[in-house]
């Protein structure tokens, strides 16, 4: 989605939107932060984000997609936090691994520099060492922007959080006054009775004065719009002017948030207080492609069976979100049936069956791969639209050589010992790899695509660059053989096969890259755009027969 950027004026310096929460985690710190960008960006200002993990891991690439949600992959690499996803799409920029501070990549480097002699002499410490390196990578990442969303993760008096929010508490003494805002997001729940509470806030924010940080605004979360009489009380008690508490309501979907927020004034407020508002492009010139997008009406609804072993929708965030954005440029409503790649029978089965597309997401592990067969082969022999990512794609080849080329034993040995016809293997260069981290093929790579093909269809040319997170690859001794028996490999680079389809059926493909990272609201990902087309094609035919 275009923006209408002023471009970056160093002799303004950087724009700094710190942004906590408080009582408990999960309240949607992100999108609050990444609403506020988006608005801020409508208005002509270049928007860049950073999110702060507390947790010790360097990144999020060894962590279960069950505790913690997805893992995210950016352009260079960079395993993050899924948080960094919704500040993509939401801005529709590309980030870089630069763009998350955790705890383990201080640490490490504060670690390193002690070992090498950089701090000779010196006793290294939490203050000033710990904290001037977290002061140095948010600086970093905002050079060449107007304002820089500082996302600080976890809650205001966790352990774990008290060197990044010491490190705030310099830096806001450090800048100028009117450089930085720190934002506040807290709960506001509802009693019994009715009452919105505001108890909760109170010691949110009297924890977070404790730190020495008062906030500037707070953002209540909450089932309905704060009354103005909770917004008083609240800005009474926390030392606010009550123009600087804001609701953020339950919406229907996070894409509203935005809209939510701005009819809040959230945005007007954050430029006058941070002296943007005279630089802001006029009301009537504002980008409003966002609002346009979201609040079309649909004209009708598929239905799409994701098949994966997660039954947390956090898990496959992107997959959601990519086939969001391709119904949003359909007009139409998709509705993600889950199903379980365990218990592929019953209640799953039955989702399956009634699902205008199949869509089997990326993933580790044998759990559930059976599952996942059996639903790559109904899609294959019942001609419904198919789309495999990564793990998807290498157990589509799985499944043709198993049941097409009758190789019964075909398998991938990452998930089976020594197959005797290992059709996914590792390539010579991670023979020798032994750490788990960073070792993966990560990040963007430039595909090669066959002219006349699906894949060149959908891409509208000979080439495309995705993200890539796995490890194992389509074995080359097996590709003549599964091409003569009809699968294409319609993208490649050299000997890694990055794409194959189905000639013969209405929509059969798979990609080893992960395209729903770069997929954006108002900018779907080809894979996914074709997916839906062929989708609504099988819904219209179901709909004709059954009449």
């Amino acid at each position: 989605m275009p923006t209408a950027p002023t471009g970056y004026d160093p002799s303004l310096g950087n724009k700094f939107i710190f942004v906590t929460g408080g009582v408990m985690s999960g309240l949607g710190k992100g999108i609050t932060a990444a609403s506020t960008g988006r608005l801020l960006s409508n208005a002509g200002f270049d928007v860049t984000a950073v999110k702060i993990d507390p947790y010790l891991n360097v990144d999020a690439g060894t962590m279960n997609p069950f505790q913690h949600g997805e893992v995210y992959v950016l352009k260079d690499g960079g395993e993050v936090d899924l948080d960094l996803g919704n500040y993509e799409r939401f801005l529709d920029i590309d980030m870089t691994s630069d763009h998350n501070v955790t705890t383990g990549k201080v640490y490490q480097q504060v670690i390193q520099k002690e070992r090498s002699g950089d701090y000779l002499g010196k006793t290294v410490q939490i203050i000033p060492h710990i904290t001037d390196d977290i002061k140095r990578r948010i600086r970093e990442a905002a050079e060449g922007h107007d304002v820089c969303l500082v996302e600080v993760g976890g809650t205001v008096g966790d352990i774990e959080g008290m060197p990044f929010l010491e490190a705030l508490r310099q830096f806001v003494h450090e800048q100028d006054e009117d450089d930085f805002l720190l934002t506040h997001v807290t709960l506001v729940p509802f009693s019994k009775n009715g009452e919105q509470k505001t108890k909760p806030t109170q010691h949110s924010v009297k924890e977070l004065r404790s730190i020495g940080l008062q906030p500037d605004v707070l953002v209540g979360r909450c089932e309905q719009p704060l009354d103005p009489d909770t917004k008083e009380k609240i800005a009474l008690f926390c030392d606010v002017p009550t123009d600087a508490v804001f609701s953020n309501p339950d919406v229907e979907d996070i894409y509203h948030v935005p809209l939510t927020v701005e009819e809040e004034g959230l945005d007007r407020y954050v430029m006058q207080e941070l002296g943007l508002d005279e630089r802001a492009l006029p009301s009537t010139e504002r980008n409003n492609e966002w609002r346009e997008l979201v609040t079309q009406e649909t004209t009708g609804e598929i239905a799409v069976a994701l098949v994966g072993k997660y039954a947390l929708e956090d898990a496959y965030l992107s997959v959601n979100e990519a086939l969001k954005h391709a119904g949003l440029a359909r007009g139409v409503d998709v509705d993600v049936l889950w199903v379980d790649a365990e218990e592929m029978d019953g209640d799953h089965a039955e989702r399956l069956e009634r699902a205008d597309a199949v869509v089997v997401p990326g993933g580790f592990g044998v759990r559930g791969t059976n599952g996942k067969l059996d639903a790559i082969r109904y899609a294959r022999e019942a001609d419904v639209p198919f789309l495999g990512l990564c793990l998807g794609f290498q157990l589509a080849v799985v499944e043709f050589a198993q049941n097409v080329l009758d190789l019964d034993d075909a398998h991938s040995s990452e998930l089976t010992d020594d197959p005797e016809n290992p059709v996914i293997d590792l390539l010579p260069e991670q023979y020798e790899v032994e750490d788990m981290g960073g070792t993966m093929r990560l990040g963007a790579y430039e595909t090669d695509i066959s002219p006349g093909t699906l894949a060149a269809d959908l891409y509208g040319g000979t080439s495309c660059t995705e993200r890539h997170r796995h490890r194992y690859e389509v074995n080359p001794e097996y590709i003549d053989r599964i091409e003569a028996a009809g699968l294409t490999f319609s993208g490649r680079v050299n000997n890694r096969m990055e794409i194959l389809e189905l000639p013969d059926h209405p929509y059969f493909v798979g990609t080893q890259f992960h395209p729903e990272f770069r997929s954006r609201p108002g900018r779907a990902s080809p894979p996914f755009l074709g997916l839906v087309d062929a989708a609504l094609d099988t819904e219209a035919e179901r709909t004709e027969v059954s009449a």
